[in-house]
C-alpha cells in the first residue's frame, strides 16, 4: 500500500479492535488485532499516524467469543446456537485509523 500511494496520500484502515488489555497472542486466532500493532506495522513501513475516530466502536462487544469475531453478526459462526445474544452484541467493535504518507 505504501508505494501504491503517492506522498501526501492517505490509508484509511478500519478493523476488529482487540483491546490493548487482552493478550496479544489472541491477534493469532481471533480476528481481533489491537491499534498499536497496526500502527506500528503502518509507521514500519514509513507512514506517519494522522487520527483515530471511534464512529466504528462497539461497547456491547466483549472480544472474548469462541470463535472469535465470527461468532457475530454477519457471520454467526455457531449458526443458531447463542444467536440472539450475538444479535444483541452486534457488529465487533473496530478501530478507525488514518495515516498519511509523508511528503
Amino acid at each position: 500500500m505504501y508505494k501504491m500511494l503517492r506522498p501526501g496520500g492517505v490509508l484509511g484502515i478500519e478493523d476488529h479492535r482487540l483491546p490493548e488489555s487482552m493478550a496479544t497472542e489472541k491477534e493469532r486466532t481471533t480476528g481481533y488485532m489491537k491499534e498499536s500493532t497496526v500502527r506500528a506495522l503502518a509507521e514500519k513501513v514509513g507512514f506517519r499516524f494522522a487520527g483515530r475516530s471511534e464512529v466504528n466502536a462497539n461497547p456491547k462487544d466483549t472480544h472474548d467469543h469462541p470463535k472469535g469475531v465470527w461468532n457475530l453478526p454477519p457471520t454467526y459462526a455457531d449458526k443458531d446456537e447463542n444467536r440472539a445474544a450475538y444479535a444483541a452484541i452486534g457488529e465487533s467493535d473496530r478501530m478507525t485509523l488514518k495515516f498519511i504518507k509523508p511528503e
